[in-house]
């Protein structure tokens, strides 16, 4: 089954997951995080099942990750303070036999996808809003430089201000609508910062635009842009 088949099949499993499901979330957690290590925190775990963090679900893997850390299929680990658990060999060699087997492992949407798919739904919304925001600004700054006697130099900061978020907010919208592209399990989807030609910039010149695009995938940030603007 595809990511696209199950993208909106999120809702919490009716039964408690399977082992083989168990070892196929955090097989998959693990390469989304594209970490140093395959070690996995549980709520990641939780995260690739489908499970809310804080959910009564969630709280009862715990003994099964032991369980199951005890028949040596995981390995319990701790990381900065927080238990982790990784594959074994004999952990990976039992989801490759389920896999030959065909047996149904379908984890639910991954939270890379369901993160692009809130985010290209959230572009579509906002973005018409987002554009006329930075409309209005723009003739409100063409209006003012024609004004007399001219304005007092906060107004001027402030419009700045305006500005540069409703710029900002057009930009995060723009790039989650047109330029993110859809993720595949195969990899973790993470944004490098890197754009086609970026190897034609000097040093200084890729780090100002790199660190311009910082945050652009966020779209928690839209909404303070939205209460500092009405």
């Amino acid at each position: 089954m595809s990511e696209q088949d199950r993208r909106h099949d999120n809702r919490p499993p009716d039964d408690p997951p399977s082992d083989e499901l168990v070892l196929a979330a955090i097989e998959r957690a693990a390469r989304h995080r594209a970490r140093d290590t395959f070690a996995v925190p549980i709520w990641a775990i939780a995260e690739h099942l489908g499970l809310r963090r804080r959910s009564a679900r969630a709280r009862d893997m715990r003994a099964q990750l032991d369980r199951m850390a005890a028949d040596g299929e995981l390995e319990c680990g701790r990381r900065r303070g927080v238990l982790t658990w990784t594959l074994t060999s004999a952990g990976l060699r039992r989801l490759a036999a389920a896999r030959v087997a065909g047996q149904a492992m379908l984890l639910p949407e991954s939270p890379q996808h369901l993160a692009w798919r809130r985010a290209r739904t959230a572009a579509a919304c906002e973005i018409e809003r987002f554009r006329e925001n930075l409309r209005d600004g723009l003739d409100g700054a063409l209006g003012l430089l024609d004004a007399g006697p001219p304005p007092h130099s906060d107004t001027w900061l402030e419009l700045g201000e305006r500005l540069h978020r409703d710029a900002r907010r057009l930009a995060s919208a723009s790039h989650c609508l047109y330029e993110w592209h859809e993720p595949h399990d195969a990899r973790a989807d993470i944004d490098d910062r890197y754009e086609p030609g970026d190897e034609r910039l000097d040093d200084a010149q890729r780090a100002r635009a790199r660190a311009r695009r910082v945050g652009r995938r966020n779209v928690h940030l839209w909404e303070d842009g939205r209460a500092g603007s009405d």
